[in-house]
């Protein structure tokens, strides 16, 4: 698997408690304000490439964006507050975004290779009732720990307990595969339509 550019610059993902979580540095706009809701990434930068399954077990690769919008995050199914949270409100944000929705996709990566097994996930899915371009993503450890790595998310699935500690955060990368907004755990849906909506007339 070959990964691109380190995300966001020389950002360092804070590691908190629990779910919780900070997203990496970014720079805020400064004058004239921001059209965007989200915070602006610093140095944007082209999103690391990866590939792997999701809950079908379908392949799924990230530089193959077919002109899409992607959202990127970090979940585990076992999480009891913050990552149902993320889900939902990203799963929101895609029944909002009406006819945008197809050309919009997120992608859930797992901070729990043991957990997150084939049921846990499909289980999660059809809880959280999520649409099909909410693609959960899952991998060994040796998969999953170099994108953790390139995209400077904090994760410790290794802790000995059910809880797993890993940064929290939402990237929202453009139809050119360029980083371009964070959220933090606390992402709201109407943030992410707007600012979609945002980029698509750039």
């Amino acid at each position: 698997m070959k990964l691109g550019l380190a995300c966001l610059g020389a950002a360092a993902a804070l590691l908190a408690a629990g779910c919780g979580g900070s997203a990496p540095k970014a720079a805020v706009q400064g004058p004239p304000p921001s059209p965007y809701r989200g915070i602006t990434v610093a140095d944007p930068a082209p999103a690391p490439d990866f590939e792997l399954r999701d809950q079908a077990g379908t392949l799924v690769r990230m530089s193959n964006r077919q002109d899409r919008f992607t959202l990127v995050t970090f979940l585990y199914t076992h999480c009891p507050d913050v990552c149902p949270l993320i889900a939902e409100h990203l799963n929101t944000a895609l029944h909002r975004l009406g006819a945008t929705r197809a050309d919009t996709r997120v992608l859930a990566v797992s901070v729990d290779p043991k957990g997150d097994t084939p049921a846990a996930v499909r289980h999660f899915v059809a809880v959280h009732h999520l649409l099909p371009q909410f693609r959960y993503l899952t991998g060994t450890a040796a998969e999953l720990r170099p994108i953790w790595k390139a995209y400077n998310v904090a994760a410790d699935p290794d802790s000995g307990t059910t809880a797993v500690t890993h940064s929290a955060f939402v990237l929202l990368v453009d139809r050119q595969g360029i980083e371009r907004l964070l959220y933090d755990s606390n992402v709201q849906p109407g943030d992410i339509v707007h600012d979609i909506d945002a980029l698509k007339e750039k």
